[in-house]
């Protein structure tokens, strides 16, 4: 494995690089997250440095080695109605208020928009709680193919596993009830559960990077950016939700994190409490 004691003043040529790469900002205390999941990848390259390392990957016209890259630093944490009170909220209040504006008139479609999806949990979930409001009658004359749900990553490793829609019997128990693997789950050879197609054709998946500009996605309903600006530092982050903001509809809603907050930008949001949940809901006059 590379030999990072050895790479002396060139670590923070490595750490810019990967900002640039992902958006994640690791300082020198995040050492041995460089060492454990690039070090490999490094002495596969053949790289004896890190400037040459990173040479390596900007000339690489296939875009193969930032990929690796991208994959290995990127942390993929995810799993089934990630905290259950946005999520009983969603079932209960939020899904079912806009679903009422499509039964009213007031809009055609609604869209929902999942950024950093990683593996697909996520908005596979907010797909899975769609599916049971319409076939339980909860939504009245509104269907699945009413919303529209829009996920990407920066990942085309996570893209690839979450487009399949196929989980491990571990990535299966992490959150997900008997109930939606019973009734939206076939079980698939290798220990493996497969989302069923009315599930996984509800979703669609796109490569885009969290720094990449948002322009020509349209506007959406309800924004996820879940668990993910904890990793951030607090530029990016304030330009991040300025663009989230963006394609938000007026009175759309944000969706974050338990350990996130949307404090510095209460000039475009106000929060909206929603049983035990906290979304932030998009001002009209912001």
């Amino acid at each position: 494995m590379f030999d990072f004691s050895k790479s002396g003043a060139d670590f923070p040529l490595l750490t810019k690089f990967v900002a640039e790469a992902c958006c994640i900002h690791l300082g020198e205390d995040k050492r041995y997250l460089f060492e454990s999941r690039l070090g490999p990848v490094i002495s596969e390259s053949g790289a004896t440095s890190i400037p040459e390392f990173i040479r390596m990957a900007r000339g690489d016209a296939t875009g193969k080695l930032r990929d690796r890259i991208i994959d290995v630093m990127t942390t993929h944490e995810t799993y089934w109605f990630r905290d259950s009170h946005p999520w009983a909220a969603l079932e209960a209040q939020l899904l079912p208020a806009l679903a009422a504006k499509i039964a009213s008139g007031e809009k055609s479609r609604i869209r929902i928009l999942c950024a950093a999806c990683s593996t697909g949990q996520e908005p596979y979930s907010i797909a899975l709680l769609l599916q049971k409001l319409c076939s339980g009658g909860a939504l009245g004359s509104v269907r699945p193919s009413d919303f529209e749900i829009l996920a990407f990553d920066v990942s085309r490793g996570t893209l690839f596993l979450a487009a399949s829609g196929r989980y491990s019997q571990i990535e299966i128990a992490r959150g997900l009830p008997e109930f939606w693997r019973n009734n939206y789950f076939d079980a698939t050879p290798g220990n493996t559960w497969t989302l069923r197609e009315q599930v996984r054709r509800m979703v669609t998946f796109k490569r885009r990077n969290l720094q990449d500009s948002f322009a020509g996605m349209g506007l959406f309903d309800l924004v996820l950016c879940r668990n993910v600006a904890i990793y951030f530092e607090n530029d990016f982050k304030r330009d991040l939700f300025n663009r989230l903001a963006d394609i938000i509809y007026p009175s759309g809603y944000l969706m974050l994190g338990g350990a996130e907050s949307l404090l510095t930008h209460g000039h475009l949001f106000e929060i909206d409490r929603l049983g035990s949940a906290i979304f932030y809901r998009r001002r009209n006059n912001a």
